[in-house]
């Protein structure tokens, strides 16, 4: 009812202040162009006879001013006209001046000449015709003053009309009202009381008169917080076990193999390097004593990257600086970089703090994610941009960033969350720890490592190490 109710006092504003705009745009503006048409008409009465008795030219330049003021009165009273009735009124107006004009003419002349008695006869028949023209402008000064008394009787009216509604409208807006608050009272607020009630019983709060909704706002709030601390904590409690089980696995399984595979495994390489100098082997047999060193090595990776994962990594920290290390690991790729045709475009921020770190393991990592952007763009060349500033970072507060991203696909969106999971890998080859191991060390540092997919493409990893409090910038 409140919606209808203002609709339909919009409405009724918005006519009402179209039927007032159309009164001042069109009535009043035409009655005002009626009323100096009149006027310009009366100021030229008694010109001629003032002339007629002084002979002072004066009087005949004040009528041909005001004559130029008619014209232009009755111009303007021909551009706000919108019926054929007014208009036909204003071209007898307009014709009827021009016929006076030119007698007035007339009896100028004959005044001039000094014929004063037929220039009296004439002026005195022109009177009818002054007469004619005013009598005509009075009646196109009607139409309009009609008119605007018209609106102002329609806007009463609907004055009226809306007093009216508006009555009715609150009578029956107070009945709702009346209907809705007993059925408020019954439906909803004694329930709720009750509701306030046995919340305020199991809160151990009886006896405590308060707000019933703040006691029932307070009583859900904390079911909802309790809720949710609980959701949470199995939820971390199951990734925990989950996690748990994975490294109790893998403890177990990087044992095993540490004993049964990597001691073997060195003495097939001796025994191979042995034979490879020792042999004198054709081309074909050379090709495959070096596929077999290869996979030999592939191998050994894999046995130390389960060492590595299942261990924790045991830190050599010291002061470093972040961009120095990056130098070196790119000095270090600089060949494979050079083959793989690799593009390196490099910002580093000028005098970055140090980091507590272990150099060794940082360069490790570094190496990693080269290698990652580089084996990405599957050898067909690109370009990787390094970015090393210092920003503050997430959960760590003030860090060194290092920023690494390539030009290849990038990481689809539904496995970003699961590429730095142990044995997760997109490669045929791939062992799936690397990037685990990766984020094992950096978190190790107390730092973290973030994936995103930048709008340029490919995949970007921010790698974010903590500079040490009271660490200034060199």
């Amino acid at each position: 009812m409140a919606l209808i109710g203002g609709v339909i006092t919009i409405w009724y504003a918005a006519n009402t202040g179209r039927m007032l705009r159309i009164m001042m745009e069109q009535d009043v503006t035409a009655l005002e162009a009626a009323r100096e048409l009149e006027t310009a008409l009366v100021s030229q009465k008694g010109f001629l006879t003032y002339y007629y008795i002084d002979q002072n030219p004066d009087w005949l330049q004040k009528l041909e001013s005001r004559k130029h003021e008619f014209n232009d009165a009755l111009d303007t009273a021909f551009k706000h006209t919108h019926t054929d009735r007014e208009r036909d009124i204003l071209i007898k107006i307009r014709d009827e001046y021009m016929e006076y004009s030119h007698s007035r003419d007339q009896v100028v002349k004959l005044y001039k000449a000094g014929r004063f008695e037929e220039g009296s006869d004439l002026h005195w028949k022109i009177r009818l015709n002054f007469f004619a023209i005013h009598d005509l402008a009075e009646d196109y000064k009607q139409i309009y003053t009609k008119n605007i008394i018209n609106t102002q009787n329609n806007l009463r009216g609907r004055a009226v009309e809306m007093r009216n509604f508006v009555i009715a409208g609150m009578a029956l807006l107070l009945s709702l009202g009346i209907g809705f608050g007993v059925t408020l009272a019954t439906q909803v607020i004694q329930p709720i009381r009750r509701l306030s009630a046995a919340a305020a019983g199991a809160d151990g709060q009886d006896g405590q008169r308060e707000n019933e909704m703040k006691q029932l706002s307070r009583s859900v709030h904390g079911l909802i917080e309790n809720v949710g601390a609980t959701k949470k904590e199995l939820e971390q409690s199951r990734e925990l076990l989950e996690h748990s089980e994975k490294m109790a696995l893998l403890g177990k399984l990087s044992t095993e193999v540490a004993h049964s595979i990597r001691n073997p495994l060195t003495s097939i390489k001796m025994r191979l390097f042995s034979l490879q100098r020792s042999l004198d082997l054709n081309e074909n047999q050379k090709e495959d004593i070096e596929v077999v060193s290869e996979e030999m090595r592939r191998l050994d990776n894999i046995v130390r990257n389960f060492l590595e994962f299942s261990r924790p990594p045991k830190l050599k920290m010291q002061s470093v600086r972040v961009s120095d290390l990056m130098s070196m690991t790119l000095a270090l790729l600089h060949h494979r970089l050079k083959i793989a045709g690799v593009v390196v475009e490099r910002r580093t921020q000028d005098d970055l703090p140090h980091v507590n770190a272990d150099p060794e393991l940082l360069k490790e990592v570094l190496v990693n994610f080269i290698v990652n952007a580089c084996d990405a763009m599957d050898d067909k060349g690109g370009k990787i941009r390094i970015q090393e500033m210092e920003a503050v970072a997430e959960h760590i507060g003030r860090a060194v960033v290092v920023r690494i991203q390539d030009s290849g696909p990038g990481v689809p969106e539904e496995i970003r969350d699961r590429v730095m999971e142990p044995f997760f890998t997109t490669k045929a080859e791939g062992t799936g720890l690397g990037l685990s191991i990766a984020r094992r060390i950096i978190e190790e540092h107390g730092g973290r490592i973030d994936l995103s997919s930048p709008d340029s493409g490919g995949a970007c990893f921010s790698i974010s190490i903590p500079i040490p409090e009271g660490e200034e910038s060199p």
